[in-house]
């Protein structure tokens, strides 16, 4: 259950989630380039580094083409009006990257959002929390991020920018997470054999091949298995992961890919600090290595996903192609917590956002187990090129039917207190009472089908245009697990988009484009609501409007320079009014820049960011930044290939973040801005006929200590600690 209930409202069923995911049409266009020898931070039109994990170490003289991102068709990112950023394979071992959160090193627009150790990982993207539910996607179609997502076979991260409504059928703004499976695409033989402070270790193996005539079949397999050992203390967790790509070339022209997962993961999560009364905790206090989910009784949280997928694509007359394809997801659940909220601190005094001023906090015991989520996709697709006069037209339509279905058990009446506990984890709670009791939980059915259509125009040798509508209908249905309270409605809107560019020299572009995304929210089916209750809200559409520059120059410096504006409504709950009231209102400028010159490489990404809570009733809140959004981050790295020793790259990246707001009131605290620096080294030997890449990286080298986000969730304030200093060495071997 996404960041667990609210511990005051557990007698009630939890809000109809939006709407399923809808989703990027077409196939992941990831290309394969040859890698530089350090990756880039950040840079939107930066090419993926997906080189071949066989090759050795070599010096790229030539250009890497820009890759392309789906949606967008084969165009090359550095052509398209848009702002993303690809995130290859090689780059993401280098900088030790194992799942969600390990992404917000590299793109200065994403942050932490809730991103508790042991649990899955939530995003912001230009200071908009991403909804788990639907802006996360695989191979284009839409998945729940409600799980742990490992990154072993996965050739590619997408980072995609903005409000989606092009992309999507309801999701929240900021952006996509877009990740692209590895496929049998040529021959693979590599393992690799890691290790973590304070005793992770892991092993994973890489092995791809094709065969029969004219290499006709292929098949990919990806394994990966880890103990889990943190410097949070008893944290201990494991790992699985163990996924099959294999694809056969029917006809010439037909083309079936067939790819299926499994993974689990094991661990307790980590609950966040908070204030202490009046009181703001010194980072430097505190103890990050502290688990305050430490009590006798805490169990795991564990997380089994099964996910599958097919992709048919047919080749036909005059360059046109057709596309059928469909995912399966399928997550089970066990979500427990010793959860801290709130605290006690006399017969007349008690704290409902923070914790006492001594430390302590009410602790109560949150168990939901077997939860069952069951996401489905299917895409029918049609895309090819024509030609109307001096225009030439690249086109895609198609339909997107999708599925999501939650099946939930009564869980364990966490409304009970049982104790306290302390933000030093000294207080333990021995045994839990005898019966807590069970409260219902939610079950949610939720379908949508979407026609959508993307036509990109060559106007000119220079000009091009960009126009994409999207129409989507929703049905939605809930019931509590005890039978009770059954909602039911259904929704229809259509999104457009639109842009413009002009080539005011080759490969450097200007671009302007707005559009539309859609959110659906329904009141809270309790009876403090009224009439209101169980009822849909008009569905509320968020507006973007951004402008931008990218270009490319012989001397291999890729740069990009976008600024936005984004407008989105704002939903209030006061526990007995639930209404749109006023927007949240983000204006921003990204910048983002990537250059090799000879053995050394830089890479720079930078956003400000001023976002404000705009044409509330409250007049108290307008103007106010809402909580947990910092409004500059920074990205900087800088690679050097050692010529004393060839074979060696040596890393070092920056990572900045401004201060952040605790709540929306107007006298809000604020967590100071912090800086970390990573380090990292890569040194490629060949040994006969196997190549050897050694790794070493410490991260917060010089174990900064500082509040690392600070998310309000259900009106708590939560604080997190910047993970100590900690070391990290593999070897990968390919043979």
């Amino acid at each position: 259950m996404a960041h667990r209930t609210h511990p005051r409202a557990l007698f009630a069923p939890a809000p109809l989630a939006t709407a399923a995911a809808l989703a990027l049409s077409l196939p992941a266009a990831a290309q394969q380039a040859a890698a530089p020898a350090a990756p880039a931070v950040d840079a939107a039109t930066a090419a993926a580094d997906t080189a071949p994990a066989t090759t050795t170490t070599i010096t790229v003289t030539g250009r890497t083409p820009a890759p392309a991102v789906s949606g967008f068709g084969e165009q090359p990112l550095s052509s398209t009006p848009i702002s993303a950023r690809v995130l290859g394979e090689t780059q993401l071992r280098d900088t030790g990257a194992r799942d969600l959160r390990d992404l917000t090193r590299l793109d200065a627009s994403f942050s932490d959002a809730y991103n508790a150790e042991g649990y899955y990982g939530n995003l912001s993207a230009r200071g908009y929390v991403l909804d788990n539910r639907f802006n996360y996607r695989r191979d284009g179609l839409p998945i729940s991020g409600e799980t742990v997502i490992g990154l072993e076979n996965k050739a590619s991260v997408e980072l995609l920018k903005g409000t989606s409504g092009i992309q999507a059928g309801t999701s929240a703004p900021g952006g996509l997470v877009n990740y692209t499976v590895k496929r049998p695409d040529r021959t693979v033989r590599s393992a690799t054999l890691g290790w973590r402070e304070n005793g992770t270790v892991g092993a994973a193996v890489d092995l791809s091949q094709r065969f029969g005539e004219d290499e006709r079949y292929g098949l990919r397999l990806n394994a990966a298995a880890e103990r889990l050992r943190p410097q949070t203390r008893d944290l201990r967790g494991e790992r699985q992961l163990l996924a099959l790509a294999g694809d056969v070339k029917l006809t010439r022209d037909t083309l079936l890919e067939v790819e299926v997962e499994h993974s689990r993961q094991s661990q307790p999560s980590v609950p966040g600090f908070s204030m202490r009364g009046d009181v703001l905790p010194n980072a430097h206090d505190v103890d990050p290595r502290t688990n305050l989910n430490n009590q006798p009784w805490s169990q795991p949280v564990v997380f089994n996903d099964n996910t599958a997928s097919v992709r048919l694509t047919q080749k036909l007359e005059g360059g046109w192609k057709a596309t059928a394809h469909a995912v399966t997801q399928r997550i089970r659940t066990d979500d427990r917590l010793a959860y801290p909220f709130g605290c006690t601190e006399s017969a007349t005094v008690y704290w409902a956002d923070r914790y006492c001023s001594d430390g302590r906090f009410d602790t109560y015991a949150f168990k939901s187990d077997n939860e069952r989520r069951r996401s489905d996709a299917l895409d029918l697709a049609i895309a090819g090129g024509l030609q109307t006069g001096p225009v030439s037209h690249d086109l895609t339509t198609g339909v997107l039917f999708t599925r999501f279905k939650s099946r939930l058990q009564p869980r364990l009446d966490d409304g009970v207190w049982v104790g306290y506990g302390k933000d030093d984890g000294s207080l333990v709670i021995p045994t839990l009472p005898a019966d807590l009791g069970t409260a219902p939980n939610t079950n949610r059915t939720e379908r949508s089908t979407e026609l959508y259509l993307r036509d990109a125009m060559r106007l000119t040798e220079r000009w091009s245009a960009w126009l994409g509508l999207r129409h989507t209908r929703l049905d939605r249905e809930s019931v509590r697990t005890d039978g009770t309270r059954p909602t039911d409605y259904g929704q229809s809107f259509t999104t457009p988009w639109a842009a413009a560019s002009y080539a005011f020299a080759p490969q450097h572009l200007v671009y302007a484009s707005w559009g539309q995304g859609i959110e659906s929210y329904i009141t809270p089916n309790k009876s403090s609501y009224g009439a209101q209750a169980g009822q849909a809200l008009t569905a509320q559409k968020s507006r973007q409007t951004e402008i931008g520059i990218k270009g490319r120059t012989p001397y291999d410096l890729q740069w990009t320079l976008a600024a936005f504006d984004i407008n989105r409504p704002v939903v209030t709950d006061t526990g007995s009014e639930y209404f749109v009231d006023g927007s949240q209102r983000h204006r921003g400028l990204e910048a983002q820049l990537e250059r090799r010159a000879g053995a050394w490489q830089f890479a720079a990404g930078a956003m400000a960011l001023r976002a404000r809570y705009e044409d509330s009733t409250d007049a108290a809140r307008n103007g106010q930044r809402p909580p947990n959004v910092p409004s500059r981050t920074l990205r900087l790295m800088a690679g050097h290939d050692v010529g004393a020793l060839p074979g060696l790259n040596v890393q070092g990246w920056l990572v900045y973040e401004g201060d952040r707001t605790l709540t929306p009131a107007a006298d809000s605290p604020r967590i100071g801005g912090w800086a970390r620096v990573d380090l990292a080294a890569r040194y490629t030997q060949r040994v006969d006929a196997t190549t050897l890449t050694w790794r070493a990286g410490v991260d917060n080298a010089f174990d900064r200590r500082a509040w690392r986000e600070s998310p309000y969730q259900y009106g708590h304030i939560y604080l997190y600690p910047m993970a100590p200093r900690t070391f990290r060495v593999s070897l990968q071997a390919d043979f």
